[in-house]
């Protein structure tokens, strides 16, 4: 289509996809975290040259509109049209052609930016004033009001009638999910007496609503919009059009329980906080926060329920890799409650001050065992095992460990034991190919010296420096790296070598350092470790210079055959 193509050529890939994906350059390619799989490490690329995006991790690949569409979820038309309006590019003037689904979805847009015209209408009319005087009591300020387009469902069917005279059809009312049926086939307002919050998609379209009951001998408290063709309860969180921006900028989202406390904390200052719909926490929705930011700090409820929620979401959360830490206010308020009593600086500074999850699981486990006996403070760290099992990465569940035996007061030594039975396990379930874990008894010797040993450090990366044995099997590039940092002035640890390797790598180092029990070396043992080499080294160059002159014998060339015997003398 002449169209799309005039499209492409005007909008610029990277900054569509910066609006869903934090990207860093590396030469002439943007990479970042992929939106459409769970990774750790990015493998989405986009080449701006080309304007073009490909994940290397699950193949994903496209232009702008292609993006737009996944991403979205929505129709090759209605991804024209949004990257059209959004960048100014008039569309034609004969209407897009588009099939029944993407003319139900403009439907529905439509529909709903109407409702929430007609809601806010009555919130600000003479029917609404008790309504308004209600949210200056629960310390709405009128810029919130506006902010989150807050509006006032009334009594009777006055929506659906609107929506009657703008030629709906029942067919599409009834599809809003705005319009309920009767059994008679009549139809009725959803939504009645009802506080509205509208919801909207991440782009910022008006897809649904959240309604809190006014009448408090309502049953239901809060009702949200039923899922449509364009409102889907598990891939939605309330506020995330406009906290998105903030999160990218501060590295974090705040996630709460409701739309109140979405307000409160925005009024308070934490503007990138986001809740779910009234649903538990999907994997969808982590990873359209994850989009945006991996540091995601938790603030549920203090109650029994909250709690209970905090540790279900916490599991999908690490599963996903976000990086997580637990928002505790006292005295058992929510964080809508809490900005009120104590006001939005106190409340910024618990957002600021929030624990690891993993400190907040150890300050659980304090209150179950007896922490004053050796035995209780074991019992406390082994009962947190099955959440550090859980993390991604070797050297994550190792840091997690040692951080959390200091903070319970556990023995170092028994808190690695119990560490490396862990890793031991988890290689007689899932043993890797031998080819990958090949290592010398030499390396389990080196590669600790060289890793923990400041001192003898310096002396064996200058001893290794000419060698090329130790560069030629499996553990070469650990050397290689090491002695790269160290030429570099570079800090050198496990967990900064460990850092710059490849997965494959990682692995190994992990399997020489940490899933095997070391003994203490010294620098005498390093060094010897290296004069083992240089000779075996030097055997092997003997062995290869003998074959080669046997062949040139063989083969009548004798000059060769001397000089290869001047050479092996010489060696």
């Amino acid at each position: 289509m002449e169209f799309a193509q005039h499209l492409k050529a005007q909008v610029d890939i990277v900054n569509v996809v910066s609006e869903y994906v934090r990207l860093r350059r590396i030469g002439n390619r943007l990479t970042g975290l992929c939106p459409f799989h769970n990774e750790k490490t990015p493998s989405f690329s986009i080449r701006a040259d080309h304007q073009f995006f490909r994940c290397f991790g699950c193949d994903a690949k496209g232009d702008v509109l292609n993006f737009v569409m996944m991403i979205e979820g929505i129709t090759f038309w209605e991804a024209l049209k949004k990257l059209a309006e959004q960048n100014g590019i008039p569309l034609p003037k004969q209407s897009l052609a588009s099939d029944d689904t993407t003319k139900l979805r403009a439907a529905l847009y439509e529909m709903h930016e109407i409702a929430a015209d007609h809601f806010r209408e009555n919130l600000f009319g003479n029917a609404g004033a008790s309504t308004r005087a209600y949210l200056k009591q629960r310390g709405v300020t009128e810029e919130s009001v506006h902010q989150f387009g807050i509006g006032l469902a009334d009594s009777g069917a006055r929506l659906q009638r609107l929506l009657e005279a703008r030629r709906f059809s029942k067919e599409q009312m009834e599809a809003s999910g705005l319009v309920g049926r009767r059994e008679d086939g009549s139809l009725y307002d959803r939504f009645r007496k009802r506080l509205m919050f509208p919801i909207h998609s991440e782009t910022g379209k008006i897809i649904g609503f959240g309604g809190r009951a006014l009448d408090p001998d309502e049953a239901a408290k809060y009702m949200n919009s039923p899922e449509t063709e364009i409102y889907k309860k598990s891939q939605i969180l309330f506020n995330l059009n406009r906290a998105k921006k903030t999160a990218m900028q501060t590295d974090r989202i705040v996630l709460v329980e409701g739309y109140m406390d979405v307000i409160g904390a925005t009024q308070a200052g934490v503007v990138e906080a986001v809740a779910t719909c009234g649903t538990a926490l999907t994997t969808q929705q982590i990873r359209a926060m994850k989009r945006h930011s991996q540091n995601l700090h938790l603030n549920f409820d203090p109650d029994s329920a909250g709690t209970k929620a905090a540790a279900r979401s916490i599991d999908l959360l690490l599963e996903e890799s976000m990086r997580v830490r637990v928002v505790e206010l006292e005295g058992g308020l929510d964080p809508d409650e809490f900005c009120k009593e104590h006001g939005a600086e106190t409340y910024r500074a618990r957002v600021d001050n929030a624990k690891s999850y993993f400190y907040w699981l150890a300050d659980r486990a304090r209150g179950k065992f007896n922490m004053r006996d050796p035995l209780g403070r074991t019992d406390a760290f082994q009962s947190l095992l099955p959440a550090i099992q859980g993390l991604g990465t070797e050297i994550e569940r190792y840091t997690v460990a040692n951080d959390l035996a200091g903070y319970l007061g556990v023995e170092a030594g028994l808190v690695l034991q119990h560490f490396k039975k862990m890793a031991a396990d988890r290689v007689e379930r899932r043993p890797l190919p031998r080819a990958e874990l090949t290592a010398h008894s030499t390396d389990r010797i080196l590669l600790p010296l060289l890793l923990q040993n400041d001192d003898a450090r310096p002396q064996l990366v200058a001893a290794l420096r000419d060698m090329t044995a130790p560069r030629m099997g499996a553990t070469g590039p650990l050397y290689v790296t090491i002695m790269a940092m160290h030429e570099a002035g570079e800090s050198i640890s496990f967990v900064t070598v460990h850092e710059r390797l490849p997965e494959g790598l990682r692995k190994l180092l992990e399997d020489i350092v940490l899933k095997d029990d070391i003994t203490v070396a010294t620098l005498e043992d390093g060094l010897a470790c290296i004069e083992a080499w240089r000779r075996e080294s030097q055997g092997e160059a003997e062995r290869d210079l003998k074959a080669q002159i046997r062949q040139a014998e063989r083969e009548g060339r004798f000059d060769d055959a001397l000089r290869l015997m001047t050479l092996l003398k010489k060696g």
